[in-house]
């Protein structure tokens, strides 16, 4: 999938500033798609181009002007379009299960080390996740449809990360 998709329904919701987006994808969008403030921009630019976009110029007080994009009726199609059709899953490649693949000949210490690492990273992450769970998605029963989809993904990378976490416990009891 690319960037520009993630940008095209973040901007679906509401329209936004290039700095509003990246905002939104350290938040609410951050188990979704991981974009840098460069690629946001350089993608937005692009967009521009397609028409897929507007920009309205948003005056600031001892500030350039800064823009607000919104989504043009062929940004809608697009992401209709790409909405409509099967996406591929990504395909699996994570060197930490290739090192476990050849684990016999590993150093048993590093393996450890490096599952460490990967609890501690999970486990912040969950933690973040769960942060956004709290502060966008209090009652979930009762949230408008939209924002019922953006909880149902936030819950996946939630889970996700569980599994892992039960996973890294199996491994460790493995080593």
């Amino acid at each position: 999938m690319a960037l520009r998709y993630a940008l095209l329904a973040a901007l679906h919701e509401s329209p936004a500033t290039g700095y509003e987006l990246t905002q939104r994808f350290r938040s609410r969008l951050a188990n979704v798609w991981n974009a840098s403030h460069q690629q946001v921009y350089r993608e937005l630019g692009k967009l521009l181009e397609e028409g897929k976009l507007l920009a309205e110029s948003v005056p600031q007080p001892d500030k350039p002007d800064k823009k607000r994009y919104h989504l043009t009726v062929a940004g809608q199609k697009d992401l209709k379009q790409w909405l409509d059709k099967p996406q591929p899953r990504p395909p699996a490649k994570d060197p930490f299960l290739v090192k476990l693949f050849a684990g016999n000949l590993a150093d048993k210490a590093v393996l450890q080390g490096e599952a460490e690492k990967m609890r501690e990273e999970w486990e912040r992450q969950l933690a973040y996740y769960r942060s956004i769970e709290e502060e966008y998605f209090q009652q979930p029963d009762a949230l408008p449809a939209h924002y019922r989809y953006q909880y149902l993904a936030l819950r996946r990378g939630i889970t996700q990360v569980i599994a892992s976490l039960e996973w890294l416990d199996e491994l460790e009891n493995g080593l």
